[in-house]
């Protein structure tokens, strides 16, 4: 398998780590603006300065995003086009003990988690998380830098825009379209079509800011 630099030393990296582990990747190391020493093994390379170094020396060396999030930022998605402008090559990463069914698209960058369910005719787009125990069903449009988080379930046809983040637990009914830029807080029950930007909390969820 590849060599792969993890870009990132945080909790999400750290379970990444262990995923890329199982599937029998060879972890060069990961990188970070701060040294969390050694994290399950994995060496500190540096900082993310470093990078170009590291794919001069390492022909066809691997990137991915270790770096989590809980917003709407564009932060992963802009970090992953950086990475890949360096020369590193960006694979999909899905843990074996996921369930990924026919016909499921995966973007670049996207890394699937431990117990995660992705049904037939779902695709996503670039840089997303479909965190552990999350259920995507069938002909879900998901965008780029999405996350969607533990446990979330998203019934089949919905389709979710750029940037948005899923809380935990979270469910969205069947259907429905969810604009870039939202952010669902963690049990709200998204039940209609969100056409504006925004905080949506509750059951059914409604925009607070």
């Amino acid at each position: 398998m590849d060599r792969i630099v993890v870009i990132g030393g945080g909790g999400h990296a750290r379970v990444l780590i262990s995923i890329l582990k199982k599937i029998g990747y060879n972890i060069a190391g990961y990188t970070d603006r701060d040294d969390r020493g050694v994290i399950l093994g994995i060496p500190y390379l540096g900082g993310d300065s470093i990078l170009p170094e590291i794919v001069r020396g390492n022909d066809g060396c691997s990137a991915i995003i270790g770096v989590g999030k809980i917003d709407t930022s564009d932060l992963r998605l802009k970090l992953q086009k950086e990475v890949e402008v360096l020369g590193f090559s960006i694979p999909i990463i899905v843990s074996p003990k996921a369930i990924i069914n026919e016909g499921v698209k995966l973007g670049i960058g996207t890394a699937v988690f431990d117990a995660a369910v992705i049904n037939s005719g779902t695709e996503t787009g670039m840089a997303c998380i479909l965190n552990t125990n999350c259920t995507v069903e069938h002909d879900c449009q998901i965008g780029d830098n999405v996350h969607i988080a533990p446990g979330v379930t998203i019934s089949g046809g919905v389709a979710i825009g750029d940037n948005c983040m899923i809380g935990t637990g979270a469910i969205i009914i069947q259907s429905v379209n969810i604009c870039a830029n939202c952010l669902i807080g963690a049990g709200a029950t998204v039940v209609k079509d969100l056409t504006i930007p925004g905080t949506y909390v509750g059951n059914p969820a409604e925009k607070v800011r």
